[in-house]
Parts: structure tokens; sequence; C-alpha cells
């Protein structure tokens, strides 16, 4: 094997054997005897030949070699290289026989999506924009290494906030009572312990709830294009076409990252301990039984609860800087949270395996759960359509609002796609675009940009993702998850 370069510093992709299920499925076989199960893709021709030309397919056949894996290895159509599993990677392993791998969530543990409606129109806003998008910046710290400005977290606040959840804000004025009933594990996952959490993790995390951060991190104002479910759409309050909708995309900050460090380090540990054989060094992992896998689930769902704090403390500054400006009550003007959706975790969840109900660790790394219609995790006043599904855009592009469906319980242990999908590394990004040429070409075309550096718009330009109307194309004609409103964004916050 050969050296990509020196933008990725990683061994070139050797050859994966693949095997055409359909147009937008693929199979890799078990070619290697240590595979336990088969891998599957779901991506369309041009889509997998992006995959074929980093380690993606490589890193998903690996996947398939971890003790207790079910059904298959999954990559979903945004697949991408990452660190052990692809990102746009799924795996359930046995919760008893299997293990739990970091790998399998990230280091941006719950870095995940938050959508709001309102019951503006463009023509209600734009001639505010540009106050509108420079409030917001001011108002929601961002970039690199961003602080919080006005919101006093204690070091005991700071683990209550861990294990309580998004109600945490909400009991102190930041949110409204319904907030946390359309969030995933409405807004607070259980079984968080901020004892096993270093004190490294909570320095970090001190100062940092309410920030955006960097990277592809952002917060968009955007409206409704089209509308492909009116049904469905007009159950999570998607009215009508032309409808303003705020989407912010963040996750756990440096308290998150710093967990999956602590604990990549124990698991590296644990093989050892265990005797796991793992193909790459970056799946290191532990029993489900251990008590390392104990311990890294509760940190893990402690970065969980603080991503989805982050986002509550987001959501409350941006309802307040649209009062500030349209000197209205944030409730007369809707900004009702759609739903907020994780995209980096693991959960224990029950799925049907050959028959058979099993209880699994379901890793979803840069995948979001699609839970079908009739689910007693979906909200009780969308359980008749299914779960809501926010798939965010790279900058100045669409996004999107899908619904789950049973299908994707039958082939995706109920996940589809994250987002679109990286083409260049940042760095490559950098070297190939100029942040102030990227921001012209936005503003020319009528989308108000504020940024923390003019590197980060370079680096998270366009072109340097894949198509995210085509990932979810893919998603929508596999049926793992279905169209229901494409969204463009007028404003583009980013870190």
């Amino acid at each position: 094997m050969t050296f990509l370069g020196e933008d990725e510093g990683r061994l070139a992709p050797e050859h994966v054997p693949l095997e055409k299920v359909n147009d937008y499925i693929w199979k890799i076989p078990k070619y290697k005897a240590d595979m336990h199960v088969s891998g599957m893709i779901f991506a369309n021709q041009a889509l997998l030949e992006k995959m074929q030309t980093d380690r993606t397919l490589w890193q998903c056949a690996n996947v398939a070699q971890l003790p207790g894996i079910y059904k298959h290895a999954i990559t979903l159509p945004d697949g991408h290289e990452g660190y052990g599993f692809p990102i746009g990677g799924v795996a359930a392993t046995d919760h008893t026989e299997g293990v739990i791998s970091p790998g399998g969530v990230g280091y941006d543990i719950n870095c995940g999506v938050r959508l709001l409606a309102s019951n503006l129109t463009e023509q209600d806003i734009r001639s505010h924009l540009p106050v509108l998008a420079e409030t917001i910046f001011r108002n929601v710290p961002s970039g690199l290494g961003s602080r919080r400005k006005d919101l006093t977290i204690s070091n005991s606040d700071l683990d209550r906030l861990t294990v309580e959840g998004v109600n945490f804000l909400v009991e102190r004025g930041l949110g409204w009572k319904e907030d946390a009933v359309h969030c995933e594990e409405q807004g607070c996952m259980m079984n968080a312990n901020p004892d096993m959490v270093s004190n490294t993790a909570k320095h970090r995390g001190l100062t940092q709830i309410g920030t955006l951060g960097s990277g592809n991190h952002f917060l968009e104002i955007q409206k409704v294009d089209k509308i492909f479910n009116s049904k469905t759409a007009k159950t999570f309050g998607v009215t009508h076409e032309g409808q303003i909708m705020i989407m912010i995309h963040c996750g756990s900050r440096g308290y998150g990252h710093q967990v999956c460090s602590d604990y990549l380090r124990v698991m590296e540990h644990a093989i050892k301990k265990y005797h796991i054989t793992v193909p790459d060094r970056e799946l290191a992992c532990a029993p489900g039984t251990s008590l390392e896998a104990h311990n890294y689930y509760q940190a893990m769902a402690c970065a969980v609860n603080y991503a989805f704090v982050n986002r509550q403390a987001i959501m409350h500054w941006v309802r307040q800087s649209f009062q500030q400006v349209l000197k209205q009550d944030p409730e007369k003007l809707g900004l009702k949270l759609v739903y907020d959706v994780a995209h980096n975790i693991a959960k224990i969840e029950n799925h049907e395996i050959d028959g058979t109900t099993k209880k699994v660790w379901v890793h979803r790394k840069g995948a979001t759960r699609a839970f079908p219609p009739g689910h007693q995790d979906v909200p009780a006043d969308y359980r008749s359509e299914g779960q809501p599904v926010l798939i965010p855009g790279s900058m100045g592009t669409s996004s999107w609002v899908l619904v789950g469906n049973q299908k994707a319980m039958d082939l995706t242990f109920g996940s589809t796609a994250h987002g679109a999908g990286r083409l260049l590394s940042r760095s490559a990004a950098k070297r190939k675009y100029w942040g102030g040429e990227i921001k012209t070409k936005l503003e020319k075309s009528g989308i108000v940009v504020r940024a923390a550096s003019p590197l980060v718009l370079a680096e998270e330009a366009d072109q340097a993702y894949k198509n995210v109307d085509t990932v979810v194309d893919v998603s929508d004609k596999v049926g793992i998850a279905t169209k229901v409103a494409r969204l463009v964004p007028l404003s583009v916050i980013k870190g």
C-alpha cells in the first residue's frame, strides 16, 4: 500500500470487492476471514466512486470485524473516511456479547441539528437580514475556542446540566417547557454520570455552553423552498413554501472531544486486557458488559446532554436576537422547535434481527436516527407520521427535512445520512479556495454571511462537499428516510 500524500497522511485504500444489489445498494462480501458480517453501502454510482478513492469501504469492512456485530456494517450515502468507522457509518453489536467503540461515535459527541419554524416569510425579514445576522453573530459566540458571554455556569452546574439536559436551562428561563419534548431522548440521555468525566474535559466545557464553535458548525436563517409531503410537513410545523426556518448545527465542543480522547486511551488498554483483535487500532473497543464500556457510556451520555444544552442555549439567544431586531415576542413570531436530532452517538436499542428482538449497542457516526410512524421514541404529536430527520447541507446549499419509516428499521437499524459528506479535507480546501471570494459569491446570490474567520469559509466551501440533494435522493429512493421539505439559506453564520 502507498501513501495518499501529505494532506491525508493515510495509507492508500486497498481494493475492496463489491456486489451490486441495485442502483442504490452495494454489498461488501465477507472477503476476509475475520469479517463476521458483510458490509452494506447505500450510494448511487457517483457517490460510490468517491468512496472508492479513500478508505471508506476498507473501514466499513473493518467495522464488520467487530465482535458481536449483527446483520451488516453500514455506510450511508454521505459516507467518507473517518476515525476507525467511516463517517456515515452505522453498526449494531450485541449488548452482552458485543463491544462498544468510541470510534463508532467520534470526537464531536452528539454533534447534531436543531430546527426552528417561524410564522415569518422572506418578505417579512429580507430588509432585516443583515442586522439579524449581525445580532445573532454577536449574541452567539462562534469560532475556534469561542467562549460564552453571559451565562454563568459553576462546576456543580456543569455536572448538573450534563445529567439533567435541556430542562436544566428551561427551568432557568432559557427556553420553553415544550422544547424538551421535541428533542431526541427528550433532550436528556439517561445514565449520564459526571464522575466518569475527566477534570480536563470539564475544564474545557465550562465556558463553552451556548457557543457555535468552528469547522462545519453553522447557524442559518433559511426559507422553505419546496414541500414534498404536505401532510407530514404540516404535522412538523412546516406549513408553506417561503416560511422562515432557523437551523443550528453544532455539538459538544471541547467537552465531548476530551471525553472521546480520554476513553480512546482506555479502550486501547481494554483490547489488550480482554484479548480483542481489531484490524485497526482506531476501532479500539471494550466488551459491552465491561467496566470500561460502562464508564465510557456514562461519560458519553454526559457529552450528549452537554450538546443538547449547548444547542438549547444557542436557540434561546436566536429567539432573543429575533426579538431585539423585529421588536416582537418570540412566541408571536412562532420560533417553535421542530426537532433536535443527534448524529454522533451510541444507543442501547431493541431491534428485530432474524425474527428475534435483540438488545444492541447501535453506533451512529455521522448518521441520523430515522424511526418510523408509531415508534414509542417519536414525540407523541409526530408519531402518526414518523420521526423528523434533519440533514444539513454544505454552506450556501439546501438542507432537508425528511421523515423516518419502517424500511430504515429493516435495513439500517433506523438510520439515515447526516449531511452532505466531505469531498476535500479542510487543508486541501483552504489551499484551493479563498474565503473572501467565497463570501463575495454567497452574497452575490443574496445570502448574508457572517464568519469568525475567512479561513473557515474556505475550508467549508460548497465545492469541498458532496451534493446534499444527491445524498438525500439516495435516502429517499432506498426508503430509509423520505423527503418532506427542502430548505435554502438566506443567511449563514459560521464559527
